[in-house]
């Protein structure tokens, strides 16, 4: 015996709102997933703002290399390059490397960079105490500027990391 439509469309009704439902709490269990996700892989650059190296922390038995990528999104016109393509640092030891960027156009624009380390579990390890990425960058126009990053890798690092990457992507501030 078929049921009346008013049933049908009651139980549709309840099961869109369940879905719904549903759907509204996974979009707020995204963002701490996300969080772990990058914590994880060393994505979006979650290497936290530390102090100097401890002393007498520097493990000189082993050398670790450090290179370093520049990329810039497409709208934004800018060139940004690493001065070094790589440096090879003792864990513990800190370290400066400069990076370069101009602004190309004839106005001035606000860029911000968004660290990334790889291997993921090398980003636990890499302590940033000064870097151009935890504030956003207004170029002049046609100005050059260095920007410096000044890290160190916890000697804690494991053995089978020999090389990490620190790669940067310059982005338009303003949208």
């Amino acid at each position: 015996m078929a049921q009346p439509p008013s049933s049908r469309n009651a139980r549709t009704a309840i099961r869109l709102l369940v879905i719904a439902g549903v759907m509204f709490g996974f979009g707020f269990a995204l963002v701490p997933l996300y969080d772990v996700f990058c914590d994880i892989t060393g994505l979006n650059g979650r290497v936290e703002l530390a102090q100097a190296a401890p002393a007498a922390s520097m493990d000189d038995s082993r050398e670790v290399t450090v290179e370093f990528v520049a990329n810039r999104n497409q709208s934004l016109p800018w060139r940004f390059e690493p001065v070094q393509d790589r440096v090879t640092v003792h864990p513990g030891a800190t370290r400066t490397v400069v990076f370069v960027a101009e602004n190309l156009q004839d106005v001035a624009i606000t860029g911000r960079a968004v660290p990334s380390v790889t291997p993921g579990e090398a980003s636990r390890h890499l302590h940033k105490v000064e870097c151009f990425c935890f504030t956003e960058q207004e170029l002049a126009p046609r100005e050059r500027k260095e920007m410096p990053v000044t890290f160190y890798l916890d000697p804690d690092l494991p053995a089978s990391v020999d090389t990490v990457t620190l790669a940067y992507t310059f982005f338009d501030a303003n949208g």
